[in-house]
């Protein structure tokens, strides 16, 4: 997610209730339950930003076997409300945290999670990062109103222009990295990657929505070359620097997302503010680094993006894709830990989807955690609205009550 918050945009229509229940729709989750999964995966060629003719297979092999969908018993004591709210990661505004906030009570029932922002995207104004003490005493009280059951505090603190936890505030400087891929130095990056991960931890944040692993294919890709959010465009050298990072965090007890599956790399726009094509520029040479990362054992959470990408799917964005999300990222890469999608209210999905219809498919698709940034739209009863939703979606059958113990599940194994 990029979100410059300090640039205010012109502030996005808010979607009313009767339109969430109107994206409600059982045959657009239908439609997207029947879609088909690539038959293989297509396969990596040369980086040089040129699209493959078509893609070719692998060699033969086995897909990943899916684990057992867990059944109610896995969450014992949880209703159905509690389990979709613990897969919920939602933005709040305020520096502090009071009884009776709306973040208060959606964590009372069962939250799980929430995404820090500098700044309001839409006025400019002190979202909920205002000093280093500030935010972890901020933090502290969120752990505490959850109680001891595991809660993630996550932050898109990638370097560069993409730095909520930065000097202006009372926190070190982060390069970007561009910068850092760019000094060819194994140490430099460690260094870097210790540094942020340091920062995170007494910051008392628990989940960094990065490193960003995709390949700087356009440098004029306005969402990421353009603006210093790649490594480089070599698979290899953002592999290896973004194991360099997600090692560090992990030494530090801080989990990270890597992003934006399966490429964002090629693309021409935003998808923050609208539909990114890549249809036509995405070659399998990005996944490589989700492919390493994975077989080195690395990766806690995957991002899946809200690009178009018709050699996957030439219906639904990547990250409400069940071709892309479960049949290329779980059966063909073999990844069965947690998927989060980019922000569900982003452009590229509110253009594209109804609200209830894009909540709908990003859980069909198999994402385990959905992210509402709550910052191009602002709704302070988000959480209680969404929850209403998915129960709908569980109760008229559109979502398999199974698909949601499962994410459950899968995101127990974050801790």
């Amino acid at each position: 997610m990029l979100t410059m918050a300090s640039d205010p945009i012109e502030q996005r229509r808010l979607l009313s209730r009767r339109e969430v229940l109107r994206g409600v729709a059982v045959g657009s989750a239908a439609t997207l339950l029947a879609s088909c999964v690539p038959a293989a995966l297509p396969s990596a060629s040369p980086s040089s930003g040129a699209p493959s003719p078509a893609p070719s297979p692998e060699p033969s092999r086995s897909p990943a076997s899916p684990s057992p969908s867990p059944t109610v018993s896995a969450t014992p004591g949880l209703s159905l409300r509690q389990r979709i709210a613990s897969l919920l990661v939602v933005g709040f505004r305020g520096l502090t945290v009071t009884t009776g906030d709306p973040v208060a009570k959606a964590i009372e029932a069962g939250l799980g999670g929430v995404i820090l922002f500098d700044r309001h995207q839409n006025s400019g104004e002190l979202r909920n990062i205002e000093s280093p003490e500030q935010v972890r005493t901020l933090t502290a009280d969120l752990q505490t109103r959850a109680g001891g059951r595991p809660f993630l505090v996550a932050i898109d603190q990638e370097g560069g222009l993409v730095t909520r936890l930065s000097p202006k505030y009372g926190f070190p400087a982060v390069a970007s990295e561009a910068e850092i891929g760019a000094t060819g130095d194994d140490a430099a990056v460690t260094t870097w990657a210790r540094g942020m991960a340091d920062t995170l931890a007494s910051a008392g944040v628990n989940l960094n929505l990065a490193p960003v692993v995709d390949l700087n294919v356009n440098p004029q890709n306005p969402a990421i070359g353009a603006i210093g959010r790649a490594f480089s465009a070599d698979p290899d050298v953002v592999a290896r620097y973004a194991g360099i990072e997600m090692q560090a965090h992990r030494d530090r007890g801080i989990r990270t997302a890597i992003k934006h599956f399966p490429g964002l790399g090629s693309a021409t726009a935003n998808t923050d503010f609208g539909v990114s094509d890549v249809t036509q520029t995405w070659t399998g040479t990005e996944l490589v680094p989700y492919r390493s990362l994975i077989g080195q054992g690395l990766v806690d959470v995957i991002m899946t993006g809200h690009l178009v990408n018709g050699q996957l799917d030439a219906e639904h964005p990547a990250s409400l894709s069940r071709a892309t999300v479960t049949g290329l990222l779980r059966q063909q890469l073999g990844w069965d830990g947690p998927v989060i999608t980019d922000d569900l209210q982003a452009g590229a999905i509110t253009a594209a989807s109804g609200f209830g219809e894009a909540v709908a498919l990003a859980l069909t698709a198999g994402n385990d955690l959905l992210l509402f940034a709550n910052q191009q739209t602002f709704d302070p009863d988000i959480t209680p609205r969404i929850l209403d939703l998915v129960e709908q979606l569980v109760q008229n059958g559109t979502v398999p009550e199974a698909r949601i113990d499962e994410a459950v599940a899968r995101v127990a194994r974050l801790g």
